[in-house]
């Protein structure tokens, strides 16, 4: 009996490590190990090339926000334009290759960098940093593209009809995200500092080579295992969006739309008329996609919801440098942040636990509600810390004060944090594991009073318990949004989505730059947290009109039903 017993449970753990489950799990974590170990030596190498400053990776940052924002939409419709598979691949083989080809190149600046300074006048110096800036940009579009197909799509077929399965799916993507975020950047910072930013180059490099072949190998074995994925709805042109999205409203029904394509595909224009007008369509085809990706966009069900998820990107109150900078400033060591990093991570990973559970008691959209107003509570730990002993807030110093200085009075900026460069190399923040930066205002011949610490571990209790709030939100969105969007317009709507948090988080750092000193950052907490509240209420306006008066009534719903996923009037194609 015993015997059986264990040949079954060896049988199923077989099953499990070669399922498409899996492997999609295995293929998701090496391509994010490489994204943030790039994204991370990517900024670093560019503050290193220039000197130490900041301006290359402040262009890099504008570059990939910008173009993201500008062609979110056109990714999307190029996803669903396309096969599954071709789709999966071409974007992988172009993220892979651009992310190899540019740690070549940077590798080859940092050997010839004082050649290149004397050829034509710094030029062709200049040249590279355009060159390596743009094939960043080039790679991480390319990834946008994989992150949609993957983790928009592709998981949805996996998962089937079976609702629960696809929340334990995105909550298990998200945890191996929380995990690489942590992890990925101290691996590469270790190498870099142990050895040197040209070693790093390699070894980035030769990880994306090599992964590339695996990553191709795991997405072709999951193709194989999930028939389903070669069967997708015909793609609805540009200029027939708005008007599936009319008929939507009208509740027509699925099949009706997909019917009408087909026909019209069949009995559609002549050639001849097709040519005449084919160069001016395929001029106009771009922006025709951009406008009615947006109208589709705010068509959707879910808008509301999408948009209130976009909402939280207006925010500082995060483990970003901007929030580190601050740190900083009001004394916390390296050591310290290190350890809040790390509960940060926890707290994530408990916001996914706390999804799969909430959604299985009351249902995925109450678990929105319940996410939101988690979040807010915690929050609102930040605000008391910007009126509490130790906040350097004082908004009678103007915001521009520093830069007023340093180009009116040619006096260099005050630094946050000076830290040398192999404290950056080490993981990926300042001086993490080398000791305390002192603030910005310390002078080593003077021993000014320490600054209090209430308001500071205020603010950052809040942030660290406010992530479980934010990740479940998260993946509540993240959900219906692969509910509730047909399958022939998930990958323009997601690239929709893309787009808008994007456009909110560099609204965030331009908000940043109009007020960077550290006597203004408690009113950007106070911004930030207004937008986190109108992102919420957002979605408790999505949630009262899916809900009706069945809005606060918390019951244990069929996990292959559909119970408030998806909105009155819309059909799911899960």
């Amino acid at each position: 009996m015993q015997f059986f017993v264990v040949v079954n449970t060896k049988r199923s753990v077989i099953a499990y490590f070669t399922s498409a489950k899996f492997l999609l799990y295995l293929g998701h974590a090496l391509s994010t190990w490489g994204d943030r170990m790039w994204h991370f030596a990517v900024s670093v190498f560019l503050v290193e090339l220039y000197g130490n400053s900041l301006l290359l990776t402040a262009v890099y940052g504008l570059v990939v926000a910008g173009s993201v924002l500008l062609l979110g939409a056109l990714i999307g419709d190029w996803v669903d334009k396309n096969s599954r598979l071709k789709v999966a691949q071409t974007s992988l083989v172009v993220q892979n290759s651009s992310v190899i080809l540019c740690g070549v190149i940077l590798m080859i600046i940092f050997l010839f960098k004082t050649q290149l300074l004397t050829l034509y006048h710094g030029w062709l110096l200049t040249l590279c940093y355009i060159l390596v800036i743009t094939i960043a940009n080039i790679a991480n579009l390319a990834s946008t593209a994989t992150a949609i197909t993957i983790q928009r799509d592709w998981i949805v077929v996996v998962a089937g009809e079976d609702r629960s399965k696809l929340a334990d799916m995105n909550a298990t993507i998200r945890r191996i995200d929380q995990l690489t975020n942590i992890l990925a950047p101290m691996a590469v910072g270790q190498i870099m500092t142990f050895g040197s930013p040209m070693i790093g180059c390699g070894f980035i490099s030769g990880w994306n080579l090599m992964s590339m072949c695996v990553e191709y190998l795991l997405l072709w074995k999951v193709y194989q295992k999930t028939p389903t994925l070669a069967h997708k709805s015909a793609k609805v042109e540009a200029s027939e969006l708005k008007q599936l999205n009319v008929k939507k409203e009208s509740d027509m029904k699925p099949a009706e739309g997909v019917q009408l394509i087909i026909e019209k595909d069949v009995a559609g224009f002549e050639p001849q008329q097709e040519k005449e007008v084919g160069c001016t369509a395929r001029i106009a085809e771009p922006f025709i996609t951009f406008r009615d990706g947006w109208v589709a966009y705010y068509n959707q069900p879910v808008f509301l919801a999408g948009m209130g998820l976009a909402f939280l990107y207006m925010t500082v109150l995060g483990f970003d440098c901007i929030t580190t900078g601050y740190a900083y400033t009001q004394g916390l060591s390296g050591s310290v942040l290190s350890l809040l990093m790390g509960a940060s991570a926890v707290t994530g990973i408990m916001g996914t636990v706390a999804f799969t559970w909430l959604r299985r008691k009351c249902g995925l959209i109450r678990t929105g509600l319940i996410s939101g107003v988690a979040q807010f509570a915690c929050l609102i730990l930040c605000v008391i810390s910007v009126f509490m002993p130790g906040s350097p807030m004082d908004l009678t110093v103007s915001p521009f004060a520093d830069i007023s200085a340093r180009l009116f009075e040619n006096e260099p900026l005050p630094t946050i944090a000076s830290p040398e460069p192999e404290m950056i190399f080490a993981t990926g923040m300042p001086n993490l594991l080398n000791g305390s930066i002192a603030p910005a205002n310390s002078d080593p011949e003077m021993s000014p009073e320490p600054v209090p610490l209430i308001s500071v571990s205020l603010l950052f209790a809040g942030v660290i318990a406010a992530r479980v709030g934010l990740w479940s939100f998260d993946l509540t969105v993240t959900q219906l949004l692969q509910e509730n969007v047909i399958e022939s317009e998930r990958g323009i709507i997601n690239g929709v989505q893309n787009s808008m948090n994007y456009l909110l988080d560099l609204l965030h750092f331009i908000m940043v730059i109009l007020a960077p000193n550290p006597e203004a950052f408690g009113l950007l907490v106070l911004i930030s947290v207004s937008f986190v509240a109108m992102g919420h209420i957002m979605y408790f306006r999505f949630a009262q009109k899916s809900l009706g008066k069945q809005l606060f009534v918390c019951h244990t719903p069929d996990p292959k039903a559909t119970p408030d996923s998806s909105p009155p009037g819309n059909t799911s194609t899960v």
